[in-house]
């Protein structure tokens, strides 16, 4: 455990931005990590009044006692899909695994650093939802000080049994994948799959609550949840040892916990080198053909450079990829399914007609294809290797436009599909189609240049671990919250507009604002390329 310690002690100060500010005379430098922090505030912010709101409901329906149920479920939800995002980059595959295996560390010593590495990342935002709910929870019981005590120690200790399931998945996952040819298509395809089968089983219970009206919804949601105690044994033990003082509940949690990371670390620990040495490994083909070779304009080598890149990457591919391959199955899925009930049960029956979500068609398929850009990582993606691009004869603004068309090129056919098929589900006439089909591009085309100019003003090349920047990233924030509240803005405008005004004018206006807004941010990047 001393060997852990000292190896996790060093991992945290290499990667601490305290550090970086404190140390570094860069004053680029240190005003990036200003940034990092208050968007990360501003974020730690937002979860906590959303917790905070969601226990309030529960406190106001009388449902006080369910509340410990439902912290301990949502930090376990959290842990679980945090921890499984982040295995293959952190866990396995990581950048600098030749350093760490040469050192005098046993595998299972380097495997549990890593993953006691991603928990302390993690725990200020466990911590962050569960002191909220505890607030709430005490001033609607009245509990006593020994209960907020006892409930921040089990916090400590309460993700670590769904971090440890994720992690054992993931190391499944990656084994399996790793016995692949093409390894990095292989754990993709398995990620994927595991992703879309959580995507349908969580439709599936939001669609088994959406019944009755806002207490009986309550009430529906506290039974479901005090009945996942019954199987959901940490939750169990949480709600036990909060509600009831229960020292052994306690205790069970605490040692039960500790007793699993062991043992899974152990099994994880025989395997460790192996399947993280057939990652590094690349296959060979027995058969060679010569052929000749091709040429591309230097954009499209750059695009063609990026495409490369992220199929050898499956962080990458599963963060830049999803949005589209769920664009793809919902657009095949709303041609066979009845669109007038699917919006009534979508929208838990508001009175809302597919007439009147036509105009905002393409704001519906850019949450799927939006909601990620990879010009908001790539800038940063470069890392240690930057200076080799700094040495091509190529000007920063070429380059930038490969980063550029390589994201219009991965978004546009899934964002035309989508809209395409969305406008012939909701039967839109062929003048609104191409009209949604011009808007959905133009979308994609903002989306690739703002998240362009997110990624060149906040790129960051000091990291040691691809998942810091592609999911982690200032970069990847900065895009992402405008952009979401603004998409979600103008659709609900569209809507309402759409009950008052002819449907082609909406979209003709919204098509100027657009491409004026994509025309501007690629005038920025430009700019920001000089």
């Amino acid at each position: 455990m001393k060997k852990v310690s000292v190896l996790l002690k060093t991992m945290m100060l290499s990667t601490s931005q305290w550090n970086i500010y404190k140390y570094t005379e860069d004053k680029k430098k240190k005003g990036r990590v200003v940034g990092n922090a208050i968007g990360m505030v501003v974020l730690f912010i937002m979860l906590m009044g959303y917790s905070i709101a969601q226990c309030i409901g529960y406190g106001m329906f009388g449902l006080t006692d369910s509340i410990p149920v439902m912290c301990a479920l949502v930090i376990s939800i959290m842990g679980f899909f945090l921890t499984f995002l982040k295995v293959n980059g952190y866990l396995f595959n990581f950048k600098e695994y030749d350093m760490l295996m040469s050192l005098p560390f046993k595998p299972r010593d380097v495997a549990a650093c890593k993953f006691l590495y991603m928990y302390i990342k993690s725990l200020p935002w466990y911590m962050g939802v569960s002191l909220s709910m505890m607030i709430v929870y005490g001033v609607y019981s009245e509990a006593s000080i020994l209960t907020f005590l006892i409930w921040i120690i089990l916090t400590i200790f309460l993700p670590l049994i769904p971090m440890v399931a994720a992690t054992f998945l993931g190391f499944i996952i990656t084994k399996i994948g790793s016995g692949f040819r093409n390894k990095t298509l292989g754990q993709t395809v398995i990620t994927f799959i595991f992703i879309l089968l959580i995507f349908v089983l969580e439709y599936g219970l939001q669609y088994a609550g959406r019944t009755g009206k806002m207490g009986e919804l309550m009430g529906i949601v506290s039974e479901a949840t005090d009945s996942v105690c019954k199987w959901y044994l940490p939750a169990k033990w949480f709600t036990g040892a909060v509600g009831d003082l229960n020292l052994l509940d306690m205790l069970l949690l605490i040692v039960i916990s500790l007793v699993i990371f062991g043992v899974v670390f152990v099994i994880v620990g025989s395997s460790y080198r192996k399947i993280n040495s057939a990652l590094k490994s690349h296959g060979t083909s027995r058969e060679f053909e010569m052929k000749d070779s091709k040429t591309r304009s230097v954009v499209g080598a750059i695009a063609f450079k990026e495409f490369k890149r992220m199929t050898g990457s499956t962080i990458y591919m599963t963060n830049g990829c999803v949005g589209e391959l769920m664009c793809l199955v919902a657009g095949i899925a709303v041609l066979f399914v009845d669109i007038d009930k699917l919006i009534s049960k979508m929208l838990m029956g508001a009175p809302i007609t597919k007439d009147m979500l036509t105009p905002a068609i393409p704001f519906i398929i850019y949450f799927f294809i939006g909601m990620v850009a990879t010009t908001a990582f790539t800038p940063s993606l470069e890392g240690k290797n930057y200076w080799i691009v700094q040495s091509l004869p190529i000007s920063k603004k070429t380059l930038y436009q490969g980063k550029m068309l390589f994201n219009m090129m991965l978004t546009v056919p899934f964002a035309v599909f989508g809209s395409i098929t969305l406008s012939i589900s909701m039967k839109a006439g062929l003048v609104s189609t191409v009209l949604s089909v011009v808007l959905v591009v133009l979308l994609c085309a903002f989306s690739t240049t703002w998240g362009c100019v997110c990624g060149i003003r906040h790129m960051r090349l000091d990291w040691e671990n691809e998942v810091e920047v592609i999911k982690q990233g200032a970069a990847v924030a900065m895009y992402l919250f405008p952009n979401m509240f603004g998409t979600m803005i103008l659709l609900a405008a569209t809507v309402m507009l759409g009950t008052r005004m002819n449907h082609t004018l909406i979209l003709g206006a919204l098509i100027v604002v657009i491409g004026v807004l994509a025309g501007l941010c690629y005038k920025k990047v430009m700019k920001l390329c000089e």
